[in-house]
């Protein structure tokens, strides 16, 4: 009884850490958009439904599938289809999004926060709609052998206590880490991250150093889009999607982001890792119709202990 607990709680903690993975990065590109520009985006869900559709027929209508295989082939779909939701985030800003945001908001009452929330509400309902009219209502998914095969890692505690891990949902999860990664060293690093960062901190002060904060908000929005579409593109290849998903992800996102601390990349990724783990484990004493009740609950429990969230800062308001 006793090995049997553990070998359930230890499975539950690997599914949370590989679900958590995924959400994480999910809710990065939110972040990053939010962090540099400081808007909502409602559409950010939708940006990931894109980049599930994208990577789909990419992997099934460009010859991926026959030139790479079952196996590789929906990665490398991924790979290709990222760059298109970056450039496709980059225009939607460029022709929407900068028209109430920057400088423009000056003038704007409430600093353009209501024009930005009605704005991107209704990008994401023609992203919807616009969808369900080109896709279609049929639930699509990658098929990927890995899907249906499992590492063991064990046996442990003698021969009782074995994890199994889904080889699909653990190389989503690597490739998770890395894009992470990636992305934080291009933040922390490079030009381009410190113009990004510059840009969000004091964008006035930005603007006399020389730096072009329209198109550094361009990018930070492409970039957000880019991180959430290769998310929905690695949770496709375990889940079937439609193109109203991005409903049911978007609350994700922002609970992850504001547990991490509105602002804070690497808190976002905390944030959702956090929401997977919930989510898992929580299926050990409630049933799965109550997991988002679960995550909800524990979100208000820690909001309540540490209102900035995980990496969050106080501010002093006066």
């Amino acid at each position: 009884m006793t090995s049997q607990f553990v070998e359930n709680m230890l499975q539950a903690l690997a599914a949370g850490i590989l679900a958590g993975a995924i959400y994480g990065l999910m809710c990065v590109g939110l972040g990053l958009i939010f962090g540099v520009m400081r808007v909502i985006n409602f559409a950010q869900g939708d940006f990931m439904m894109l980049g599930m559709y994208a990577a789909y027929y990419l992997f099934l209508s460009f010859g991926i599938q026959a030139l790479f295989g079952n196996v590789i082939g929906p990665y490398v779909a991924i790979l290709l289809a990222t760059p298109l939701l970056f450039l496709f985030g980059y225009f939607i800003h460029k022709f929407l999004i900068s028209r109430v945001t920057g400088q423009r908001t000056v003038q704007l009452e409430g600093e353009g926060h209501f024009a930005q929330l009605i704005l991107t509400l209704g990008v994401a309902l023609v992203l919807q709609n616009g969808g369900l009219i080109v896709f279609g209502s049929v639930l699509a998914s990658i098929r990927t052998p890995l899907s249906s095969s499992a590492w063991e890692l064990g046996p442990f505690w003698g021969d009782y206590v074995s994890i199994f891990v889904n080889k699909s949902r653990g190389i989503a999860a690597l490739f998770s880490v890395v894009a992470m990664v990636g992305l934080w060293l291009l933040i922390a690093r490079t030009r381009l991250g410190k113009a990004l960062r510059a840009s969000a901190d004091n964008p006035v002060a930005a603007t006399y150093m020389g730096i072009n904060i329209d198109r550094s908000y361009r990018i930070a929005f492409g970039l957000g889009a880019a991180v959430t579409a290769m998310a929905g593109g690695l949770l496709a290849t375990n889940y079937p999607f439609h193109p109203y998903i991005g409903i049911e992800y978007v609350i994700v996102m922002y609970a992850g982001v504001v547990l991490g601390g509105m602002g804070s990349i690497t808190g976002a990724f905390w944030g959702g890792m956090t929401i997977g783990l919930v989510q898992q484990l929580s299926t050990l004493v409630l049933p799965t119709q109550l997991q988002n009740a679960a995550i909800f609950v524990v979100f208000l429990l820690i909001i309540f202990l540490r209102p900035q969230g995980f990496f969050g800062r106080m501010v002093e308001r006066t």
